[in-house]
């Protein structure tokens, strides 16, 4: 035990996934997990006795936080990611983050600087990037298969309209009832970004109309789908798209094109991939549809029993743990903080340019230090506790105003689906 890397969970709905490989992770202790619902910490602490470990569990952060551990899990609500981030970076904890890694401008330059000062490992557990299909996409583009990326597509259309209850609790202030079109976008961008390892440098954003149902569900915004058509700084485009859209089952769907060929996930089977490669005649190749196999701690991710959202649960978090212990694997595939700011800002400065009647926005690179001044006092978001007097609207279309019982309406849903 004493050469395991200890580490706690904060959040224990998404976290479960975290929990699961780190109970049995050959090189991981998990030692705490936080969360202020008591039904999941009874599920976490079930969890614990089955691997046969040791496991504190608390409904109080501030007890969580004085726990002996080395590294943290953060799976809390994902507009507050930054800020636990950064006092558990400046307490000497190493950070593995959901998504998303900020909710604002200013929180991405604090957060930056907060992990160059501590010296700590900082992770983005943006799963998508791990799935077997976007896994072996990103090794053949590393390989130069299809030469350099000239235009991308990455597609997360999910309605959640449906479990929003669920997901919700009814509860006014809820992030996702003050989420704007735009916001979660790094599972349809952050593939496209490891994959091809560039970095954007300009967005323009879009919005569609609101969804109807949304209102009674209680968001104010009437959330609806969110486009970013970004460009990379070797000149190639990239469209991403995400969010509220009818259609069943949902869509994950990613696009690379090169100077060589191209790849794509199958649409409708989510185990394939087809990749074309043209040979030395023009418009002449050879299209290839295959399952990729694993090729990265193959056993061990198998052995974890841990295979949602196609395969890509385990990487994650096995990946962070490598780059702690300095293990080439680690360093070589976990998203460190800057691709992992790369890829949220796109939807936050997104969201700037469908308010501004979709302008381009620069996308500045914040790994120089030169570039964070114009940002450190830039906290517009839809948080009004966290933007003052930049507080943005939630949508382009208006808000309505939602009546206190469309919330007791929501919350009783939510109740009875927990009987």
């Amino acid at each position: 035990m004493k050469n395991k890397i200890k580490v706690g969970v904060f959040g224990a709905y998404r976290g479960k996934t975290m929990i699961d490989v780190l109970a049995y992770h050959p090189n991981a202790q998990l030692v705490a997990v936080c969360d202020k619902y008591r039904p999941l910490l009874d599920e976490a602490g079930k969890l614990a006795d089955k691997a046969g470990i040791k496991v504190a569990l608390y409904d109080n952060f501030e007890d969580f936080y004085n726990h002996d551990m080395d590294a943290v899990v953060l799976a809390n609500y994902a507009t507050e990611h930054a800020t636990y981030a950064i006092r558990l970076l400046k307490s000497g904890r190493h950070i593995l983050s959901e998504v998303l890694p900020c909710e604002t401008m200013a929180q991405a330059v604090e957060l930056i600087e907060a992990v160059e000062e501590s010296g700590k490992v900082y992770a983005y557990a943006e799963n998508y990037c791990y799935m077997d299909q976007t896994f072996e996409m990103w090794r053949r583009y590393k390989n130069g298969d299809i030469g350099e990326v000239t235009y991308a597509e990455g597609e997360y259309i999910h309605d959640c309209s449906s479990i929003w209850p669920n997901i919700t609790y009814g509860d006014r202030d809820h992030w996702r009832n003050r989420m704007y079109s735009t916001y979660y976008c790094t599972h349809s961008i952050g593939p496209m970004i490891t994959i091809t390892g560039q970095r954007p440098v300009k967005v323009v954003g879009f919005e569609t109309a609101p969804m109807s149902e949304m209102y009674d569900l209680g968001h104010p915004g009437g959330i609806s789908a969110g486009i970013e058509i970004i460009t990379f700084e070797n000149g190639a485009i990239a469209k991403s798209v995400h969010g509220q859209l009818k259609r069943e089952p949902g869509s994950i769907n990613y696009e690379i094109y090169g100077k060589k060929g191209m790849m794509e996930t199958e649409r409708f089977d989510a185990t394939r991939i087809n990749v074309y490669i043209e040979g030395e005649e023009l418009c002449v190749g050879e299209l290839k549809n295959y399952a990729p196999e694993k090729y990265v701690a193959a056993q061990l991710a198998s052995n974890s029993g841990v295979g949602g959202h196609n395969g890509s649960d385990f990487y994650a978090t096995h990946f962070f743990i490598e780059k702690i212990l300095g293990n080439s694997e680690g360093y070589e595939y976990s998203i460190d903080v800057y691709q992992a700011i790369d890829m949220g800002i796109c939807g936050i400065l997104a969201y700037r340019s469908i308010l501004n009647g979709n302008v381009p926005v620069k996308v500045p690179n914040l790994r120089n230090k030169e570039e964070r001044d114009a940002f450190r006092n830039d906290n517009a978001c839809t948080t009004k506790s966290i933007a003052g007097d930049q507080l943005l609207p939630l949508s382009s279309y208006g808000e309505k105003d939602i009546p206190e019982e469309v919330y007791d309406r929501v919350r009783q849903k939510w109740l009875d689906g927990q009987a």
